[in-house]
């Protein structure tokens, strides 16, 4: 069984005593239980495959943290020649290693698509009626299209006076 984690926007495929790297957990302590509840992908012995959107209803992992680790030291070496511009600066990136426990699948993909289907059906008979009422206040301009009669009444009475 193994999953696909987001943690702090980065992802990783996760297994049951899986060690893994990820991005400083300020907040976590060592020895700390951690529950990650941003599943995007879980899958069982059996090869189901669960797909979230984004997430899977229910899933989540279980981690307790082990330690809080530096990276390696990345230098950053700025020069620009002929100018006597040296610069030599390094960065090690803080990382939390955490140990999961356990997966757990309580929830799986709804299979609800069926019944929205009915509430679909049920909102466009509701829409219906409001077709309806619209098509009534067609027939309102029609009356106002009888009071531009009234201005050809109008231009009549001109011709007669010329």
């Amino acid at each position: 069984m193994y999953a696909i984690v987001d943690v702090k926007d980065k992802q990783f495929k996760v297994r049951e005593d899986d060690t893994l790297y990820v991005p400083y957990h300020s907040d976590a302590d060592v020895d700390e239980q951690l529950t990650l509840d941003r599943v995007l992908l879980l899958s069982n012995e059996d090869g189901d495959v669960t797909l979230g959107t984004p997430t899977v209803d229910g899933a989540s992992i279980t981690a307790r943290v082990v330690d809080h680790v530096k990276g390696d030291k990345v230098i950053v070496f700025k020069k620009k020649r002929r100018k006597r511009y040296r610069v030599k600066r390094g960065h090690r990136q803080q990382y939390t290693q955490i140990e999961i426990e356990s997966l757990n699948a309580n929830g799986e993909a709804p299979a609800a698509p069926a019944d929205s289907e009915e509430t679909d059906d049920s909102d466009a008979e509701a829409e219906e009626p409001d077709v309806a009422e619209a098509s009534e206040t067609e027939d309102e301009p029609t009356a106002e299209s009888s009071d531009s009669d009234d201005g050809d009444s109008e231009t009549a009475s001109e011709e007669e006076n010329q």
